[in-house]
């Protein structure tokens, strides 16, 4: 009789179990992140599924940042989108114009009882991916900002203060010549992603508007301005460095021909995204990187502005059910806490999106022990963000870059001045904000 009680509880304990199995919730999210960041990523998708037992996220590799945006529109078009999907900065606003595709974040986290304080995140992040009442819209995940590396080796072989960053353009030059007359180096700079750092980042830090309708922010009908006066001079002033061999080209929208320049010390600087750090370390063993905020014009701007972000957030789409939002909520704010987001800020370069998160940082002593890691916040960080620092925010953004890159070298090659490149970028922008508006009408 006990032989038969202990079988029939360990039946029903095993059923129990199995039925707990079954019940549990999946999340779906596509994400656009491979290699380490990827792998990273699963790793914190991971750490929440063990921190809990009622839902299970699923990460589910897309491809690019464009390739994984235009899934999620097929997805949602067909009715199979999933719960949550990573859109690049630029996507922002086709997310946006996106009639009843999205879940507004603060709306989730408020239907779900999950606490949510917007004061809690990094302010330019906040306001980027906020709408005009001050709502956040999408959960921030990988945030970056362009910034200076520069090679304090070759700095010390040109006669320069190897602890002492160039903070203007006029530094920039002077500097560039001295390391090339010395021989330290062929080239004094080189960068990746010219619209993002030599145009849209240029923009913020020197307050200058890059379109009408606080840069896209107040509505569809905005027009492109970035063919102003402060541009114009630093677009010529890159293609006198480029033909005097001072600047060299990296390419277009990623600029992969851009870090190999810095890597083999052809560059002595280079210009990218934050989150390239842990790839520079990585690819810099043969000399000692240094960390520094992007150079400006003293004669423009006396104090310069924030920079502006790049990077992702997390986006989720409506159509899903409700106990799936449910674990969305609950993932999200698993994502926030401070050591989640302190560990994935320091493994990656990202920026901590939370405040706590840089206070645990600094606590630990990690930027003690990691001299430039937050040069980034810092920057980012900078004075209050006005209309032209606040970020830039236009439909099928990812053509207009298309575009840029595009008469940039028609300027490199001489066809063109950059005030005509610029003219005609513009231009050109334009009629894609026409067509993206009168599809979203």
């Amino acid at each position: 009789m006990k032989t038969t009680f202990t079988a029939g509880l360990v039946a029903l304990v095993t059923a129990l179990t199995s039925s707990a199995a079954m019940a549990q919730t999946e999340v779906t999210w596509w994400h656009a992140m491979g290699g380490e960041n990827g792998a990273k990523l699963e790793e914190i998708a991971a750490g929440f599924n063990a921190s809990q037992s009622d839902y299970k996220v699923v990460p589910v590799y897309k491809g690019s940042y464009a390739e994984t945006l235009t899934a999620a529109i097929a997805a949602f078009r067909a009715n199979e989108q999933p719960t949550i999907v990573q859109v690049f900065e630029v996507g922002t606003g086709t997310m946006m114009a996106a009639k009843g595709a999205v879940y507004p974040v603060y709306k989730l986290m408020a239907d779900n009882g999950e606490p949510f304080d917007k004061s809690a995140y990094l302010a330019p992040v906040v306001g980027y991916y906020s709408d005009s009442e001050g709502n956040i819209l999408s959960m921030p995940f990988n945030s970056s900002t362009p910034i200076l590396y520069y090679n304090k080796d070759v700095f010390k072989k040109a006669g320069l203060d190897p602890e002492v960053a160039p903070k203007t353009w006029a530094d920039v030059e002077d500097f560039s010549k001295k390391i090339m007359d010395s021989g330290a180096a062929k080239c004094g700079f080189t960068s990746g992603w010219i619209s993002w750092v030599q145009l849209e980042n240029l923009s913020a830090i020197h307050d200058q508007p890059y379109g009408t309708l606080q840069n896209g922010f107040g509505g569809l009908g905005t027009e492109f301005t970035f063919n102003g006066e402060v541009q114009v001079k630093h677009w010529d002033n890159l293609k006198k460095w480029a033909d005097a061999g001072i600047f060299e080209y990296g390419g277009p929208v990623g600029g992969n021909d851009a870090p190999p320049k810095f890597y083999t010390q052809e560059c002595a600087m280079y210009m990218n995204s934050s989150a390239s750090r842990s790839a520079v370390v990585a690819n810099s063993a043969d000399f000692e990187v240094g960390f520094a905020p992007l150079p400006y014009y003293d004669d423009v701007i006396a104090e310069p502005k924030n920079s502006i972000i790049g990077g992702a957030t997390l986006w989720t789409l409506n159509g899903r059910p409700a106990d799936e939002y449910k674990g969305a909520a609950k993932f999200f704010s698993y994502l926030s806490r401070p050591e989640v987001q302190a560990d994935w800020h320091q493994f990656t370069g990202y920026l901590p999106i939370t405040n706590a998160a840089y206070d645990l940082g600094k606590s630990e002593g990690y930027y003690d022990k990691t001299p430039g890691a937050d040069v980034a916040i810092k920057q980012i960080t900078r004075g209050t963000p006005t209309d032209n620092s606040r970020g830039i925010r236009f439909g099928n953004l990812t053509q207009v870059r298309d575009v840029i890159d595009q008469e940039f070298e028609a300027m490199l090659a001489g066809s063109v001045t950059a005030k005509e490149a610029l003219d005609t970028a513009v231009e050109r922008g334009n009629v894609i904000l026409r067509d993206f508006e009168a599809a979203n009408q």
